[in-house]
């Protein structure tokens, strides 16, 4: 029924013998009110209460409902009998608890002490929070407001804890038998991890996992690995035994994750990582980085910097190991004179290997790759003058070939790796470098040309033929070349006509100079085999041309023909008729071309290739040439010996001879002779640079 009243209260609660329910006089209100608990009914109503934990902790069935029970702790609660309703619920529980230590004072397996103390742990935390959530009123007002009382799950831990795990045979058993569990499954067999996560779980619940547990595990863990490092070490090479840690570490960390407590993962894996890495990795370095690099194994390498990482002091021994490398691998081929001839592709061949290594199994780490450079520097300045002469004579090569061995995009890549090698090399000289950038230019120039000419032979009226591309080199930064005359077809020499005159009405006033030393030529030649391309030098190509005309001819015959000069024919008709690819046979057979050897067309010639490069056969190189070289490169330093002399006596104003020799020392940055020294300050003096004291030759003074 409805009033004119705005607001209508009503209490509803649960139905209960101790509340009576009474209307108000007014008959607007619902009134609930709750008589005095008596003793009798605390008494009954904890009896009823104790019966029930008592039925959660022998696991039978318990008499009342859970929500009775509730109602009841609230109902005693609110009459103010917390403090003996808390008091005698620990009561019960320690009660409990303190008996169940006799199940574990039988001796079984040490695993079935494990399943045993498992079992009582989880019991004892199923029945905890059974228990809790009937006290939960008492836990949520009375407990809360307590601060020093600890919560019924805490009080649970606290007596499980004192009363279980801090008993000395049952902590010793059960770390015992876990450390036998965890040994068991190192050594590859398979345990109950599910077990393991349970009880170690509970140490750390308990807060006893750190001193009871991991004080011991830690321990072992370093006895074990300490003894499996020595022991592998032998038995194994360097390869095996990186992926045998590599393996190590994995598993320890998968244990971190299945069963052990998070705050064991940094000392265990510091301590695998230091008994298995760090008290052998010079042991590792000395026995397997040599043939880890030599063989390229770019896997073990990669896991070795990854390894060495993780160890205190690893990458700086590492880097020590691979900067020695170097520097012995490096030093080997700059010191073999025997190996001169391929020093330079040796090289070249050694830094793209350790570039390599250094970015896809260093991780690009740049103290790396400064010591690589570090040590090219030293071993390549270990040998004076050689490298930066070959070097030379490489790049030369390279330029004269042009494209007809490689494409321009890997000439280019063949030419920025040489100069990268020649900047190693101590100061060769701003003459020097001069020369090598304008030997580039012309490349770069000639391309530029080459592409206007091609577009100028469009327009022609005649087209030729012959595919001509031409390299302009300027006189003064190439090496000189012998003037040679040969004779060409003539389709060759109105096509160079045809050259001539497009440069020239570009570029006047200046001279052309054919070098046929230099040319090189693809030809198209038909055998019983089929058709294949022959990549040849000019010379070669003018020999072979004469077979087209002809089906033999002596030596003399094609001399008179072609205008090559002896020495030059002998070495060409050698490549051609007694080389691995001969399209020529020689009669009489032979290794050497002598004067009325007679030669014919190799129409039964075979080749697993379409296009075959037949290697001209080159003259060895003079010690007359080798001398002029070395002198040039000396010619071309002594201004800056020069220079620095002048510096020098500048600054001092007076100084004997052996300390001057001794700066000297230490400003220049290439190797030079104490006699080279003495000529080039004898020089400065001739010039009236500086002059000796008349009472002491060997003291020098400034002449300003």
């Amino acid at each position: 029924m409805r009033s004119s009243f705005d607001v209508h209260v009503i209490f509803v609660f649960q139905k209960h013998d101790l509340f009576q329910i009474s209307l108000s006089p007014s008959k607007h209100f619902l009134l609930l009110y709750r008589p005095k608990l008596t003793e009798t009914y605390t008494e009954d109503t904890w009896l009823k209460l104790r019966d029930a934990v008592g039925a959660i902790q022998n696991s039978t069935s318990i008499k009342y409902n859970l929500e009775e029970l509730y109602q009841a702790v609230e109902n005693l609660c609110s009459y103010k009998v917390s403090p003996m309703l808390y008091k005698q619920l620990r009561q019960v529980c320690e009660d409990h608890v303190q008996a169940q230590i006799h199940q574990f004072r039988e001796y079984p397996s040490l695993l079935s002490f494990l399943k045993r103390m498992n079992r009582c742990w989880q019991d004892h935390c199923r029945q905890t929070i059974m228990i809790r959530s009937i006290f939960l009123f008492l836990d949520r007002t009375y407990v809360l407001q307590n601060s020093l009382l600890p919560s019924i799950w805490d009080t649970g831990l606290e007596l499980f804890r004192t009363h279980i795990v801090s008993d000395s045979m049952v902590q010793s058993r059960a770390v015992e038998g876990i450390l036998e569990q965890i040994e068991r499954e190192r050594n590859g067999e398979t345990v109950d991890r599910s077990l393991l996560r349970s009880l170690l779980g509970m140490l750390s619940d308990l807060q006893v996992y750190k001193e009871s547990f991991e004080q011991r595990f830690l321990v072992e863990t370093e006895r074990l690995y300490a003894a499996e490092g020595q022991r592998l070490m032998l038995e194994r090479d360097v390869p095996e035994y990186l992926h045998h840690v590599a393996r190590r570490l994995d598993e320890e960390n998968d244990r971190i994750i299945s069963y052990l407590d998070q705050s064991t993962q940094k000392p265990l894996i510091s301590t695998v990582e230091k008994q298995l890495l760090g008290e052998h990795m010079t042991a590792i370095l000395q026995k397997g980085l040599c043939t880890l690099l030599d063989e390229n194994r770019v896997t073990e390498l990669t896991l070795l910097y990854q390894l060495f990482s993780k160890v205190k002091g690893g990458l700086p021994v590492l880097l020590q190991f691979w900067r020695d490398y170097i520097k012995n691998f490096g030093g080997e081929i700059v010191g073999s004179p025997e190996k001169d001839k391929d020093m330079v592709q040796e090289l070249l061949d050694f830094k793209d290997k350790m570039d390599n290594v250094a970015h896809r199994c260093f991780q690009r780490n740049e103290t790396f790759i400064n010591a690589m450079k570090e040590a090219f520097e030293s071993f390549i300045n270990k040998r004076p003058n050689k490298p930066a002469e070959l070097i030379a004579k490489y790049v030369d090569s390279k330029l004269r070939a042009g494209n007809k061995e490689a494409t321009e995009e890997e000439l280019e890549r063949i030419l920025d790796k040489i100069m990268i090698i020649f900047r190693f090399i101590h100061e060769c000289g701003a003459a020097f470098t001069s020369k090598l950038e304008g030997m580039f230019k012309d490349m770069e120039l000639s391309k530029d040309i080459m592409i206007q000419f091609k577009q100028y032979m469009q327009n022609q009226s005649e087209p030729s033929n012959i595919e001509l591309t031409v390299n302009i080199l300027t006189m003064g930064y190439w090496p000189t070349y012998t003037p040679m005359e040969v004779h060409l077809p003539a389709e060759m020499v109105k096509l160079q006509e045809v050259f001539k005159m497009f440069y020239l009405g570009k570029h006047s006033g200046r001279k052309l100079q054919w070098q046929p030393t230099l040319g090189h030529a693809v030809l198209k030649a038909e055998f019983k085999e089929g058709k294949k391309e022959l990549q040849v030098s000019l010379f070669q190509t003018l020999v072979l041309l004469m077979f087209n005309e002809g089906e033999e001819f002596t030596l003399e015959e094609i001399q008179t023909a072609t205008g090559i000069e002896d020495g030059e024919l002998r070495r060409t008709l050698q490549s051609l008729a007694c080389g691995k690819a001969r399209v020529l046979n020689k009669n009489p057979r032979g290794k050497d071309v002598e004067d009325g050897d007679r030669f014919n067309f190799n129409n039964d010639f075979k080749h697993k290739l379409f296009r075959i490069k037949i290697n001209q056969i080159q003259m060895k190189e003079t010690v007359e040439e080798q001398v002029s070289t070395t002198e040039r490169v000396f010619q071309d330093r002594q201004y800056q010996i020069d220079a620095a002399v002048v510096r020098i006596m500048k600054m001092r104003k007076t100084l004997s001879h052996n300390l001057l020799v001794s700066e000297l020392y230490n400003q220049l940055k290439f190797p030079v002779k104490p006699g080279d020294l003495k000529k080039r300050i004898e020089s400065l003096i001739d010039r009236d640079y500086m002059e000796r004291d008349k009472e002491s030759p060997n003291q020098y003074h400034y002449v300003a």
